[in-house]
């Protein structure tokens, strides 16, 4: 759920319940009348993904070429059919310099990249988007992925070595339509969340630790593949909520941490489920909350794209996580 956060400051008194109730009004009409979102994107034409079949920590930098060389071809052909700025998008993540694990630049296109080295890390940091991430708007993601590992690699104890993945592994809802209400595209993530977690740990050390940070509906998906993939970590960063009423539903051995910026409009999303024609509408308990039970941290004032920016008490205290450090905690 991407939407451009309020200006940071001072928390604001909590509204009358009417107008929780006019908004979650708002988000069903929502749900019934805005079409899915892939009905309005175009078509972009690409290859399919290189097969590289099982990959090993020594095959890492022969898979990273075969992905490099894959979005290269997916370049071209999006420049000839008029699509420049996936052709561009594209084009960047063939630089040399570029470590993809995955790459398909059909649709709304995915990829799965890694800064840092990933087979050498003793602590890996894995980013999961919510809405509207796709390739069109990869470079805002990935700018949060390198936040994240300046201040890892900045904070990180001498011979700690870290990597950040930025997984963009599934196709997200846009934040205006239907899907963006439900689990059914977290569903699907979940599934391929776990797929890879299983793999990372394949690539990665026996003692590596691995935590998920899962900002907006990207927590809806990490929840939905809790009690799958061996997190050690599950942060929830502008969550709207996991569809879970607990943390004890998630069904995980992962230390689950929350936090919200005081900036951050998600606030104001109303926290609870409704059955509508047949579908469940919403997600349930409030994850700051402490009906929910999750370690809740400090986010500062920051809106709701604000959690990976520098300098910021967010990327702080997500920083302290990763390295296995407590961050400061939530005073309300």
């Amino acid at each position: 759920m991407e939407r451009p956060g309020r200006t940071a400051g001072r928390s604001r008194p909590r509204r009358p319940h009417r107008w929780r109730r006019a908004l979650l009004a708002a988000l069903v009409t929502g749900a019934v009348v805005v079409p899915l979102s892939a009905a309005a994107r175009p078509s972009v034409p690409a290859p399919a993904p290189a097969d590289t079949g099982r990959v090993t920590a020594a095959g890492l930098e022969a898979a990273y070429a075969a992905h490099r060389g894959n979005a290269a071809q997916a370049s071209r052909m999006a420049e000839a059919h008029g699509h420049r700025h996936r052709a561009g998008v594209e084009d960047s993540l063939a630089a040399p310099s570029r470590q993809l694990l995955f790459f398909d630049g059909r649709g709304q296109g995915r990829a799965v990249e890694v800064l840092g080295d990933l087979a050498h890390a003793d602590r890996v940091a894995v980013l999961v988007p919510g809405s509207d991430t796709s390739l069109d708007t990869y470079g805002r993601f990935r700018a949060a992925a390198r936040a994240l590992h300046r201040s890892l690699t900045a904070q990180a104890p001498a011979g700690t070595g870290t990597a950040v993945v930025a997984w963009l592994g599934y196709d997200t809802p846009a934040t205006f339509g239907a899907a963006v209400l439900t689990t059914d595209r977290a569903d699907e993530g979940a599934v391929r969340l776990g797929e890879f977690i299983r793999t990372l740990r394949g690539l990665t050390g026996p003692r590596t630790t691995v935590a998920l940070l899962c900002h907006s509906y990207g927590s809806v998906v990490c929840a939905r593949a809790a009690d799958g993939p061996s997190a050690d970590d599950i942060v929830l960063v502008g969550s709207p909520g996991t569809g879970a009423d607990s943390v004890a539903d998630l069904h995980t051995r992962a230390r689950v941490w929350a936090a919200r910026g005081s900036g951050d409009w998600v606030a104001d999303v109303p926290h609870i489920r409704a059955e509508l024609l047949g579908t469940t509408v919403g997600f349930g308990t409030d994850p700051v909350s402490p009906a929910f039970g999750a370690r809740v941290f400090t986010a500062g004032h920051g809106g709701h794209s604000d959690y990976f920016a520098p300098g910021s008490a967010s990327l702080a205290g997500l920083t302290r996580i990763v390295l296995g450090e407590t961050p400061e905690a939530s005073r309300g």
